[in-house]
């Protein structure tokens, strides 16, 4: 059978799991950072886990289609967790470990697990307090610590469900066997445009479908070698991304996956596991790049002008192709290989293969920066609603101005507005328990992405504008404006608030001051009770600053605005500034003060 085949053979994802794991044996699988020191996982004791805590599982109550909360950091048991509630005809249910106690109210609320998995106490310190409140899940099950009982909740320590589960005869391939690739594997919780998350249905043959892309992705230019690739996974694996991109498509080619220890350890990490391919956001290649810099900086002389001119050819040889490059420069070129590009693999570990950027939009000066160095940066597109990649750059030939052509079997057209239309596998089955939102997006088999594009002569596609409002930032987080907003005109200080950020990495905003706060802070300090007066004054952006504060208590890590700058002038109709119906119209106010606000990011302070 091709290798290609096999995906299709596949009907769900334990059944791919299971397959790899009887070829790969006691070959490594995860790989975590423990007591200073990487420890396995092999295949065979992933396999064996899976099967002990599906049967667990399916022991203390978990039916088919029930619904389980996995709450937990990226390490081996996530994976396995997340297997296992599925091999149990499970529904998984990822929720962020930076989600606030009203978050987890929203999702039991809204979709009713039976069960919680939590990793260890901190997270469970957040999720326990919704649990009560809500009073459906009965159950939980804790990685760490020990078991016992909570306010009627009964906590089950993950060992002691996997001995109970090793000693059962329940038949887990025969679960397996039920399960069709039409079945609802997870559902992932993503932001709307009213600020509440929602629970989108992704299949396994959604999930699959992304697999048999990425697959043709690498293969096509003979990039993957089969069970020997080595994966480095650091972004949660409760997002859609890495959820398919870190962990299923790395499963199906039986691929080692290590977990990074942390963001600030992610250099070091990759020095030492010398990962071949990863997956990532624009955020990641942004802190790369501004690291980089300030280190060649440091050094400066001789070091500073030769790696400025490997950038500086290797824009122009990307740009111009090599002809565009003169006999000189070419030798230049060849000469620069060896003295900066090859250190800057070496940093990286010294045998990737290729970066892939997705979760957001990639800013073209950090791509091109990459590419000038020699590493392979493939940007790609996608949304939670299609599991989620939807196209990449071929690792051939990089177009780093667009998103790459569409994976196979990826339907895609652009609607008479420009909208981007997808249709395939991989879409979405809907929103959970929200009937009005799903025939709002999924309208006769198409995903509408909100998201403007063009389709060039090759056949890939560049976004160029965006029909939604929701803002996704450099870490491939969505974020809802008028949630953040509405946060802060609740601000006594505060009349009216503009929030930006798209393919940033956190939130700045443009406020306009109340009136009565105006006049009462000015009479304070005798000043004029004029705005323009007010605007360049420390003291009262200190005051402005303060509000902001207490509205950012209220609102999650990715929610918060770090930054502001005063308005000029209120929004009002009369200046274009609103719409008839007293919305804000964002693209002028982003005309007007664009510039403003992209400054504030290289601000020490408002």
């Amino acid at each position: 059978m091709d290798y290609a085949e096999r995906y299709e053979h596949w009907q769900n994802l334990p059944q791919m799991f299971f397959d790899k794991a009887d070829a790969r044996g006691t070959d490594a699988m995860f790989w975590s950072k423990r007591y200073d020191a990487w420890q396995p996982v092999s295949w065979h004791d992933a396999r064996d886990t899976v099967s002990a805590i599906s049967r667990g599982l399916r022991r203390i109550g978990v039916e088919r289609g029930d619904r389980v909360m996995l709450v937990s950091e990226n390490r081996p048991e996530w994976g396995l967790a997340d297997l296992a509630i599925m091999s149990a005809g499970g529904v998984t249910v990822p929720a962020y470990t930076t989600n606030t106690v009203t978050d987890h109210i929203h999702i039991i609320t809204d979709c009713d697990p039976r069960v919680a998995i939590v990793s260890n106490e901190r997270l469970a310190e957040r999720l326990l307090p919704a649990i009560r409140n809500t009073g459906t899940i009965k159950t939980v099950i804790t990685m760490e610590g020990t078991g016992g009982e909570s306010d009627g909740i009964v906590i089950i320590n993950w060992r002691d469900l996997y001995d109970s589960g090793a000693e059962t005869d329940d038949d887990v391939a025969a679960v397996i066997g039920q399960t069709a690739r039409t079945d609802t594997s997870c559902l992932i919780y993503t932001s709307g445009t009213g600020g509440a998350p929602k629970g989108v249905m992704l299949s396994h043959g959604a999930i699959l479908c992304n697999c048999v892309g990425a697959y043709h992705l690498f293969e096509t230019d003979k990039l993957l070698e089969m069970d020997s690739e080595t994966f480095l996974s650091f972004l949660p694996l409760s997002h859609s991304y890495e959820h398919t991109a870190g962990l299923y498509f790395p499963i199906s080619i039986g691929a080692e996956v290590y977990y990074a220890e942390s963001v600030d350890k992610l250099a070091a990490n990759m020095g030492e596991i010398h990962p071949t391919i990863m997956t990532a956001v624009p955020r990641l290649y942004e802190s790369m790049h501004q690291r980089i810099m300030a280190g060649v900086e440091r050094k400066g002389g001789l070091s500073e002008k030769l790696f400025r001119k490997a950038v500086a050819l290797g824009i122009k040889r990307y740009e111009q192709g090599a002809a565009g490059l003169s006999m000189v420069e070419r030798l230049q070129d060849a000469i620069l290989d060896k003295l900066v590009r090859k250190k800057v693999s070496e940093r990286f570990g010294g045998r990737l293969k290729a970066f892939v950027s997705g979760g957001a939009p990639l800013n073209y000066d950090i791509g091109v920066f990459f590419l000038a160095l020699g590493v392979r940066l493939l940007q790609g597109y996608g949304q939670t609603e299609t599991a989620p990649v939807v196209s990449a750059n071929p690792p051939s030939r990089i177009k780093i101005d667009t998103v790459g052509p569409a994976f196979p079997g990826v339907d895609l057209r652009i609607a008479d507005d420009g909208e981007i239309l997808i249709r395939g596998e991989l879409t979405m089955q809907g929103y959970w328990n929200a009937p009005e939102l799903t025939a709002e997006t999924l309208r006769d088999g198409w995903v509408h992405t909100g998201d403007i594009g063009l389709l060039d002569e090759d056949g890939y596609i560049k976004i160029t504008d965006r029909k939604k409002d929701i803002i996704v930032n450099s870490g491939g987080d969505n974020v809802a404006p008028q949630r953040v907003e509405g946060a802060l005109v609740f601000e006594a200080e505060i009349n009216q608030a503009m929030v930006y950020g798209d393919k940033r990495p956190h939130l700045v905003a443009v406020l306009v001051p109340d009136d009565d706060f105006i006049r009462s802070w000015a009479s304070e300090n005798d000043r004029e009770a004029d705005l323009s007066a007010l605007a360049d004054s420390e003291a009262f952006h200190e005051r402005l600053r303060e509000a902001l504060e207490r509205a950012n208590a209220r609102l999650g890590p990715i929610e918060q605005v770090r930054r502001f700058i005063v308005a000029d002038e209120a929004f009002t109709t009369e200046n274009g500034l609103m719409t008839p119906s007293l919305k804000i119209r964002r693209h002028v106010i982003r005309e007007i003060y664009g510039e403003r606000l992209e400054g504030l990011y290289g601000r020490a302070r408002s």
